[in-house]
């Protein structure tokens, strides 16, 4: 028998590149499996004229949802929902509620996207707040950081609800059996922190074979190998993500002046293309293409404001391998047991 056919919803619209960008790859995407199809949600001649030539058998895996307004990145929040009733990025939450699609991506409006997949979509059972995970390279492997900017303010009973569904989506996403969950801080040892990252730490420890919380671990340790899931606030986290991002982008930019200032470096650039060609894959951001919102009840993933095709297509692929793995069910059984051990009755949460 085989599985039924997924849709994924993509936003077209909110985007620093442009809608042609998102569309061209959300369809560069279906060359990759054949068990799903796509709704573009946007304006509906934008996106007719941004489509491209494709194979008729492509073609007809593709609908067009047609919205008149759109949610720009200045635009705060609350208002821009309440006032923009049929912005595309609305339209695509709305889809995930009512069931007629799988998922949704979009680059907009990282706030309206926030709060209008919980007031919407709600979060899971026993979950409080959502938290933004990502998957960052490093030279060991990938890993998961949770949160990265959903919930500046995260408490740290939300932290301990981030560990459960920060890990089962790292287990899904990475096909790491039993991630080794870390708590960033400022030291390694027991009392090192604020107050919120000591309870958060007592609590973790607490929650014993649920997660394999391995302790407080700092910054220089994220790229260590120490852990696959890298829990912190989502004020740290966004700083943290940004930070490394830039870095990133302006390594290479400094690699790449600095091997073009003289024929001498420049042979030597010509020399090490394998060395450098597999550092660029190593740490490529567009590999998994976007974050994804966790604790809701429905898929919801955000990509860059600047996202390449190429973070598109990525992004795409990471939603369909989200999605009918029983990932919801899964983390609630595990937020259930969590209550079940700490009780509503814990004086430090």
């Amino acid at each position: 028998m085989n599985a039924p056919e997924r849709v994924i919803a993509v936003d077209v619209m909110g985007s620093d590149r442009g809608p042609a960008e998102i569309v061209r790859g959300a369809v560069d995407a279906l060359g990759d499996r054949s068990d799903y199809r796509i709704m573009l949600v946007g304006d509906r001649e934008i996106i007719q004229s941004a489509l491209p030539a494709c194979p008729a058998k492509e073609r007809e895996r593709i609908a067009i949802v047609h919205a008149s307004e759109v949610i720009s990145m200045g635009e705060k929040p609350l208002q821009a929902l309440r006032t923009k009733k049929d912005a595309s990025m609305v339209r695509a939450i709305e889809l995930v509620r009512s069931g007629g699609v799988d998922a949704m991506l979009s680059c907009g409006n990282t706030g309206s996207l926030m709060a209008g997949s919980t007031l919407k979509l709600r979060p899971m059972v026993g979950i409080e707040r959502p938290a933004l995970a990502t998957v960052i390279p490093t030279f060991q492997r990938y890993i998961v950081m949770a949160d990265v900017g959903a919930n500046p303010n995260t408490t740290p009973l939300q932290m301990m609800h981030n560990a459960i569904l920060g890990s089962d989506y790292c287990s899904r996403v990475l096909g790491v059996e039993r991630p080794r969950v870390g708590l960033l801080t400022i030291g390694t040892e027991e009392g090192k922190g604020n107050e919120t990252s000591l309870v958060a730490h007592d609590l973790l420890k607490a929650m014993g074979a649920l997660i394999d919380y391995v302790g407080l671990i700092e910054g220089f340790q994220i790229f260590s190998g120490a852990v696959d899931l890298v829990i912190c606030d989502g004020f740290v986290g966004n700083i943290l993500l940004k930070t490394l991002e830039a870095l990133v982008i302006q390594l290479k930019d400094y690699i790449r002046r600095e091997f073009l200032a003289n024929p001498l470096r420049m042979l030597g650039a010509l020399l090490s293309r394998g060395v450098f060609g597999a550092l660029k894959r190593r740490l490529n951001p567009e590999m998994y293409g976007a974050a994804s919102l966790l604790g809701l009840n429905g898929v919801v993933l955000k990509s860059h404001g600047s996202s390449t095709r190429r973070a598109i297509r990525s992004a795409v692929g990471l939603a369909v391998s989200i999605i009918g793995k029983g990932f919801r069910e899964n983390c609630l059984e595990k937020i259930a047991s969590a209550k079940e051990i700490y009780g509503a009755s814990r004086g430090c949460v």
